[in-house]
């Protein structure tokens, strides 16, 4: 997809103008905004062009607005997918509640999880005159929107965090292995920890972390004495277990070791270490946003253990109000559908007419919501500011606060 350019002429106005949006949230304490934009001036909407009648719309819809962006979800997956739709089609209605004023419409529709659901999902919406695609969650589903969205030039804002299915509109709204691996590998240099290891799962996931893991400690001038992959089928934890002992006798040249997996992966790998006579007492065991469970964080033998993850005073009074709107709890990624849905409503009230354009969309200052502070890259990735934490044993502390915009080091 491509959009033209503001004309150059003026470039400099547009550089001294702010983008903007707020999710006028006061039971929330916070503001959700744009960060100092190179985008055009804010626009009042009353010197926009008349708009022909929309099409019918068919299915369900969230908000009453005139301009019409879709909401992609496996509503009919099953299982697991079924209960991520319904959270997030709930995150995206309390977010329409919380943006007094909003002017979006939210266009339901299900992708059944699958690419040539996402397919028939995004044409469906576009068909019904969507500018904008949020969704849909699963890689598959997102390919096959992308294809349909791609022909149409419509972006897409998705929810999975697979970065294969990345591409210049289509944008990962969704926390990246790359970011967890910057900043946790970054931090831990700073702390002067500079010989690295690594225990990887032998999948997709593993070999993105490896890739980035590898990038990283180079960037910060370390070094990666050991790299192991292991398999886990199951409850076979057998080729854990084996890959952790061979990862043993590189201990005493190491001073960071690197197990990004969640569950009860990094806990079985300090037990197995531990049995095994291991001396992990200038190991400094490093993690992902993954670890962020109470299986992880709440387990002794964790304790001084470092992970990323995002400042947490955000989601946790989104949860308290999500809790008081639906009666329970939302798991962890409630938060990317309120995002998706703050940035598409911020936007249509702060951006006018490149309210989803390309340059509007990859703003180099980014954006800032639930989760802090975020920017999506020209190739379809993200970029997010992050905290680091540490487990006590009982939960966690932060160590190193999230930068609050770009232009602070993480």
């Amino acid at each position: 997809m491509k959009t033209a350019s503001p004309h150059a002429s003026g470039r400099g106005f547009l550089r001294r103008s702010r983008l903007r949006f707020a999710a006028l949230a006061g039971a929330l304490g916070f503001l959700a905004g744009c960060m100092p934009s190179t985008m055009g001036p804010v626009q009042d909407g009353s010197s926009f062009p008349a708009t022909p009648a929309a099409p019918t719309v068919a299915g369900e819809m969230i908000g009453d607005g005139s301009i019409r962006v879709g909401l992609l979800l496996p509503l009919s997956g099953g299982g697991s997918a079924s209960s991520i739709a319904t959270t997030f089609k709930n995150a995206a209605q309390l977010a329409i509640s919380d943006f007094q004023g909003s002017n979006i419409q939210l266009l339901v529709k299900d992708t059944q999880g699958t690419a040539e659901g996402g397919r028939a999902a995004a044409e469906a919406a576009m068909s019904e005159g969507a500018e904008l695609l949020l969704g849909p969650v699963f890689a598959p589903a997102v390919t096959g929107a992308a294809n349909a969205a791609r022909n149409a030039g419509i972006p897409i804002v998705a929810f999975s965090s697979d970065t294969a299915v990345a591409a210049p509109g289509v944008y990962l709204l969704s926390f990246l292995p790359a970011g967890d691996v910057r900043r946790i590998v970054g931090y831990a240099a700073q702390q002067n920890r500079k010989s690295f290891a690594a225990l990887l799962p032998d999948d997709a996931y593993g070999a993105v972390a490896e890739a980035a893991f590898r990038q990283e400690v180079g960037r910060v001038g370390g070094r990666i004495v050991a790299i192991q992959r292991y398999k886990l089928t199951g409850s076979d934890t057998s080729d854990l277990a084996a890959k952790a002992q061979q990862l043993a006798p590189n201990l005493p040249q190491i001073d960071a070791l690197f197990v990004p997996a969640g569950g009860g992966v990094a806990p079985f790998v300090v037990q197995t270490l531990v049995q095994q006579g291991a001396n992990l007492g200038t190991v400094k065991l490093l993690g992902s946003g993954q670890w962020e469970t109470q299986q992880v964080t709440n387990s002794p033998m964790m304790a001084g253990a470092w992970f990323p993850g995002p400042e947490k005073s955000g989601f946790d009074a989104l949860a308290s109000r999500y809790q008081a709107a639906y009666g329970s709890p939302p798991p962890r990624n409630a938060s990317l559908a309120y995002d998706g849905t703050i940035l598409a409503a911020g936007l249509v009230r702060s951006a006018g007419p490149q309210r989803f354009a390309t340059q509007t969309l990859t703003n180099r200052d980014g954006f800032l919501g639930i989760d802090g502070v975020f920017r999506f890259l020209p190739n379809g990735q993200n970029e997010r500011g992050l905290a680091v934490y540490e487990i006590t044993g009982s939960g966690v502390k932060p160590v190193s606060p999230a930068p609050r915009d770009f232009r602070s080091p993480s």
